[in-house]
């Protein structure tokens, strides 16, 4: 593996799986694949959780790493070519990426759905500017369209409690004050077309995702029918797809709460965090022994490891 920017990279899920867990069991067994090489994670959001695991896991691999924080801990960067820069921003991105790269053998990229251009958003313009011009390795710690870090951590975290070979596994809507990316659905959903678990989407009208990821999967836009029967219950918010990054409803209907739980088949409650309580979720559900979110935040290391090495092997 050189680059890794979607869970569907990790080909057959068993023996991804299979790969986490001995990371997990041998956090320090692979050392020698990361000495003297520096991993730099660049970071135009905010972080952390990505940021504490994705450093975690390269010391872990015996790696020198760097953070760059470009909000705060760089030039003010231009993006697009052909601009004239007479404004307050003093580097292009295009001398930039390269520069990193002079600097690093490996680089992690964080960067969000800016909502101003679908296409560009979707195109994953900033991403793929570092996979192509960087000359190192890439991987991604949230795009605009995915967050496969998260994703592979989901997995691990679903296939560790699951107590039936193909559980039913519920992504649902739930409301948010302000308007979200598409990454983590859009990513889950790829998780579990991998895993090939009994998945189902529950959102609002004008709230579904992108046809490209969700072909084949069934959305419902009835939540209490959809939960009915679940494993699992994984919320998460999104702004709209085809109203594209705009807030349509804010409906604390579909906040998971301990009657929405009730329908289900005493299903583990999932969020990647931060998470808004009482908006996507009640205190009561997250703070239940049914809740995941710590021990899903914990195999944030071990999905970055896990790539992380494979990368280093590719070296």
């Amino acid at each position: 593996m050189r680059h890794f920017t979607s869970v569907s990279q990790l080909g057959d899920w068993q023996e991804a799986f299979a790969q986490a867990q001995y990371v997990k069991q041998n956090p320090f067994a692979d050392q020698a694949l990361g000495k003297n090489k520096t991993l730099l994670l660049v970071f135009f959001n905010n972080s952390l959780r990505t940021r504490l695991s994705t450093q975690k896991a390269g010391l872990n691999l015996g790696m020198n790493v760097i953070v760059l924080d470009i909000a705060h801990g760089a030039w003010k960067l231009e993006t697009e070519r052909g601009v004239v820069m007479d404004g307050d921003k003093s580097e292009h991105l295009l001398e930039a990426i390269p520069v990193m790269g002079c600097y690093c053998d490996i680089i992690g990229v964080r960067s969000f759905a800016r909502f101003e251009s679908k296409e560009d958003d979707y195109n994953e313009v900033i991403l793929n500017q570092f996979i192509q011009y960087s000359g190192r390795p890439v991987f991604s710690m949230e795009a605009a369209t995915r967050h496969p870090l998260q994703t592979y951590a989901d997995l691990i975290t679903i296939e560790e409690h699951k107590t039936k070979a193909r559980p039913k596994v519920v992504m649902t809507w739930a409301p948010h004050p302000k308007a979200l990316p598409q990454a983590v659905p859009n990513s889950f959903v790829e998780g579990m077309k991998l895993a090939d678990y009994d998945f189902v989407i529950a959102n609002p009208e004008g709230y579904d995702l992108a046809p490209e990821f969700t072909r084949g999967i069934p959305v419902v836009h009835d939540q209490d029918e959809t939960l009915k029967g679940a494993d699992f219950v994984y919320a998460k918010n999104w702004a709209s797809y085809d109203n594209y990054g705009q807030v349509l409803s804010q409906d604390r209907s579909w906040t998971v709460t301990t009657e929405k739980m009730a329908l289900t088949d005493n299903a583990k409650f999932l969020h990647c965090l931060p998470v808004r309580r009482n908006m996507i979720v009640t205190d009561e559900v997250i703070e239940s022994p049914q809740s995941l979110v710590i021990p899903e935040a914990a195999n944030r290391v071990v999905s970055a490891q896990t790539v992380l090495k494979q990368i280093l092997q590719s070296l």
